[in-house]
């Protein structure tokens, strides 16, 4: 039975040519070669993966060639190429420094830099993982690292560049590798399977590159996998079935329920989703990447941020087409909270539901002053644009509707949010914004100033909600907050907690608090205004703040204010403090 050798190790580059994904790095290599301004060390530093000791053993085989060719590239013909390929080389050492960390491994390695090569010019000593030797080692290794023998070249490779000693940084040249894309993974993995004879699907490679974060040697590690368990037929079933990946078509059909405002459909995807083994956090990181994906692909400009294959890449353009730009940010901002709580949820997966049931709620537009979560019908579509101007006779005769009701606010054309049918004699909107970049126009508008504008539009857009409320409403709403706001704010919700809010004329809210510094706290008072608005469902009130002349009890905020109350209760706390002479804040 003939060993089976891993792709990794089969298809490891040989020249510069063939390194992936480190196109800047080889060319200067070639470069110092063929001007022969060679330094005497280099550091190798970069992720797991990416080429450092291949580049290394590329160089030290291609320095000691002795017929070079044009391009700077070993040759493969002469005896140090030979003795190289072979394994046998005297010229080229390689030392892991994981397991050859102490002093003594540092000095039998200066011994040897003293002997001449036999065949080539160039001794070479790749040392990999230098990182985790020690501080002696170092020490050790610095005089020869700085002033070797013109014939010794040492070569560094290390994942953790950081914990390496700065005087050995400065004796060296240092070249970064960075992470492989994806479309160069997916172009290796793809030269692989088509000298093996197998037959794999684009959008499975893809996944395949996305699993291996950068990593070829991961890639094509897992490329191995999947062809001992799917043989010479690759497909994007079979991959997302053997590495547990979520299938792109849930977030898709997700996104769609949500601008239906869909709740119901949306629950049973989910169920389906936890049902098949997948973490409810999966899913949210994953959502977070779809909903990105849609925001980069609303501009062609920004679409080759997508690091998708292409018939992917168009259904992203698809439905981003869809996805009004307000909605898409709002959703985006509702996901990542729904990241950022889900550690601390106790019930995740209602966490989870609760948000999306949110994303629903961004497609409705709210029919009364109380609106219910995935109650009424979803309209079209959210249009952010201004609707086309009605005919002038239309115009006309709905003017004498409008005037007996002079006291009912109606929003402007520009910011009003169809729910249904045009009027009649008006022409029909196009439920597509205006200010959305058309593909292969030519005027552009960048995705910053768009969010800026629907940050803009989110404020004027408001809907008036001005449902009567009760004293006994409002104090509900008012310890609630309290209680909540404890956990950000305690000073701020002590503040609040101390006396019970008035109401006055049904549109002003009165309450006390003991100084300027409650009143001058934007963030509480923010949250307080929105507090009252969701919970009451009334933004039409004024919060009226009164200053108390005297406060009914001084409460103790800081850690100085609650050693002095303490002192007063047991003034051997005093004698205490004065004894041990401490002083400061405490």
């Amino acid at each position: 039975m003939e060993n089976f050798i891993v792709s990794a190790r089969k298809y490891r580059p040989s020249t510069f040519d063939t390194v992936v994904g480190q196109q800047s790095i080889t060319t200067t290599l070639k470069n110092a070669i063929r001007n022969n301004t060679l330094a005497q060390a280099f550091l190798f530093c970069g992720p797991r993966g990416v080429g450092k000791t291949t580049c290394a053993r590329i160089m030290a085989k291609t320095i000691n060639c002795l017929h070079p060719t044009e391009n700077m590239e070993a040759c493969n013909e002469c005896e140090s190429c030979r003795a190289f390929n072979n394994n046998a080389s005297f010229n080229i050492y390689e030392l892991d420094a994981a397991s050859n960390n102490s002093v003594e491994d540092i000095r039998n390695l200066v011994e040897q830099v003293r002997i001449p090569p036999q065949i080539g010019q160039y001794k070479v000593y790749i040392i990999d993982e230098v990182h985790m030797l020690s501080t002696a080692a170092f020490n050790a290794f610095l005089k020869t690292l700085e002033e070797p023998p013109a014939y010794a070249k040492f070569i560094l490779a290390t994942t953790e560049k950081h914990k390496i000693i700065p005087t050995i940084l400065s004796r060296c040249q240092i070249f970064d590798f960075k992470r492989i894309t994806i479309e160069d993974i997916e172009k290796h993995l793809a030269h692989v399977a088509q000298m093996e004879g197998i037959n794999a699907e684009p959008e499975a490679l893809n996944i395949i590159a996305q699993k291996a974060d950068g990593a070829l040697r991961d890639a094509l590690s897992i490329f191995d996998q999947m062809v001992s368990f799917s043989g010479k037929n690759i497909t994007y079933k079979a991959v997302i079935d053997n590495l547990n990946v979520l299938d792109y078509d849930y977030y898709f059909r997700i996104v769609d329920d949500v601008l239906q405002g869909n709740t119901s459909d949306i629950l049973l995807v989910v169920n389906d989703i936890i049902n098949k083994g997948f973490e409810p956090q999966h899913f949210i990181t994953g959502m977070g990447n779809h909903l990105r994906s849609l925001l980069v692909s609303k501009d062609a400009a920004t679409t080759q941020l997508l690091e998708v294959s292409e018939q992917l890449r168009q259904r992203y353009i698809e439905q981003s087409a869809r996805y009004p730009l307000p909605l898409l940010v709002k959703a985006l901002d509702i996901n990542n909270q729904c990241d950022i709580d889900y550690r601390n949820a106790g019930n995740k997966r209602l966490h989870l539901e609760i948000n999306l049931m949110k994303m629903c709620a961004l497609a409705q537009t709210p029919a009364a002053p109380n609106p219910t979560l995935g109650g009424g019908n979803p309209p079209q579509a959210i249009v952010s644009a201004p609707t086309p101007k009605p005919n002038p006779q239309p115009q006309a005769q709905q003017l004498p509707q409008q005037q007996p009701q002079p006291q009912k606010v109606e929003p402007k054309p520009t910011d009003q949010l169809p729910t249904g049918q045009p009027p009649t004699g008006q022409p029909p909107t196009d439920p597509l914004p205006t200010r959305q970049r058309q593909r292969g126009s030519g005027s552009t508008i960048s995705i910053t100033s768009s969010l800026e504008q629907a940050a803009k539009q989110d404020e004027q857009e408001e809907p008036t909600w001005d449902t009567p409320f009760t004293q006994e409403q409002l104090e509900a709403s008012w310890n609630d907050f309290v209680n909540k706001y404890k956990k950000i704010s305690p000073n701020f919700a002590a503040g609040l907690g101390k006396y019970k809010p008035e109401l006055k004329g049904g549109k002003e809210i009165h309450f006390h608090v003991d100084n300027k510094l409650f009143e001058s706290d934007a963030d509480g008072m923010t949250a307080l205004r929105s507090h009252l608005k969701n919970t009451l469902h009334n933004n039409q009130y004024d919060l009226i703040p009164e200053v108390m002349d005297k406060p009914a009890a001084i409460e103790a905020y800081t850690d100085k204010e609650k050693f002095e109350k303490l002192a007063e209760a047991h003034p051997e706390l005093r004698k205490l403090q004065i004894e041990l002479k401490l002083e400061g804040d405490l």
